[in-house]
């Protein structure tokens, strides 16, 4: 049963774009499609390890016969960019939220709030409004953006609208997410060795979240109740992840040390955010862990550091072998795929003990940011 006044998550969607990227296929098909010929660069991009296997992208062949422009070094194309991503995502969102709250079973006019995240756009008026008129939601539903937040943007949209919904008594928020790799699409260079990473890497979707505190007995099924929640920035890793809006789109760093410094905080961040409940490293394998995947690296290291058994993170590495990493709506997949699994055990006893569906929800982003929310499984 939830807490009264607490947020709950009442229901979950996605959607994905029409193109599928098998991972086997992808190195010969993106150098073709960039006209690239280095057999060296082909190389490297064969070897990364990603554990991805599946992977929905925007970008297509056809995208690429009508915009050339975007496979050829140094050209501006931000307008081009923008025209295709900024339809792109609002398709995407719409979709993902219809399918949400599809499952919650109320209308869409029942929507209070609209909390809108995205790295993959920039205009004026911002996704939030076409979201929301796609949706036919009230003009009179007050609505929040959060743009460039990164692989964090999904947990910080889950804190804001948690906020929202525990001090507007009735209020029911949509969170949706929605991104598109179009933004940051570039040919193989080898002066810029994260290109691989992100071809190699990265996914296009959408996620979305309806929450309310107080579910309505009998016409609302609470999934998650999110108890409190907590961000830190670490100091003097502006650079670690380094995002910049250029002529030629977005382009991205990632330190080659991103791994390590999440792994050298995730214990106190963990332990901080489980203060509220009391518990103790002893008792991580008790609780579930629903974490951002920004890639097979931070995972591992996270295993190791906390002692987490292989299937704590099963939900995070399923996301993304079936998805990659797709920055803020990630989060979503993982939440349906530990419903999923939960759905399929028994029920808990009442012989066991209390408190054992407690866990942690996790991504890390640009700052470097941490986002956690304690939250309770109530399936």
């Amino acid at each position: 049963m939830a807490t009264p006044g607490k947020a709950t998550v009442l229901a979950l969607g996605k959607a994905f774009p029409h193109q599928l990227i098998m991972q086997e296929l992808l190195v010969d098909a993106y150098f073709k499609n960039t006209k690239c010929d280095d057999p060296n660069l082909k190389q490297k991009l064969t070897r990364k390890s990603t554990t991805v296997k599946t992977r929905y992208v925007v970008m297509s062949e056809d995208m690429l016969n009508k915009y050339p422009e975007l496979a050829i070094e140094g050209l501006p194309t931000m307008k081009q960019r923008l025209d295709i991503s900024n339809k792109a995502v609002t398709e995407m969102a719409i979709e993902a939220s219809q399918a949400c709250i599809a499952q919650w079973g109320r209308p869409a006019m029942d929507i209070t709030h609209l909390v809108y995240v995205s790295s993959s756009e920039a205009r004026l008026p911002g996704g939030d409004l076409y979201l929301a008129r796609g949706l036919n939601l009230s003009p009179e539903t007050q609505r929040v953006m959060l743009y460039f937040n990164g692989c964090s943007g999904g947990v910080a949209g889950l804190r804001v609208a948690k906020d929202i919904a525990e001090n507007n008594p009735g209020s029911r928020v949509l969170l949706a997410t929605s991104e598109t790799t179009v933004i940051g699409y570039k040919p193989p260079s080898k002066d810029r060795p994260y290109d691989l990473v992100g071809a190699a890497l990265f996914g296009d979707g959408a996620g979305a979240v309806v929450l309310g505190a107080d579910p309505i007995t009998n016409i609302e099924s609470p999934l998650f109740e999110l108890h409190s929640v907590i961000q830190w920035f670490l100091p003097d890793t502006e650079k670690t992840i380094d995002g910049r809006v250029t002529e030629e789109g977005i382009s991205f760093k990632l330190g080659r040390d991103l791994p390590e410094i999440i792994e050298e905080n995730v214990e106190g961040f963990c332990e901080r955010l489980m203060e509220v409940v009391g518990y103790s490293r002893e008792e991580y394998n008790e609780m579930f862990w629903a974490v951002h995947p920004g890639g097979p690296a931070i995972l591992n290291r996270m295993e190791k550091r906390l002692g987490l058994s292989p299937e704590k993170l099963g939900a995070s590495r399923r996301a993304l072998m079936d998805y990659g990493n797709a920055s803020s709506n990630t989060i979503v997949y993982v939440l349906e795929y530990m419903i999923e699994e939960s759905l399929k055990k028994q029920r808990k006893s009442e012989e066991e003990e209390e408190g054992k569906d407690w866990g942690l929800i996790l991504a890390f982003g640009p700052g470097i940011t941490f986002e956690g929310i304690l939250a309770r499984n109530l399936i």
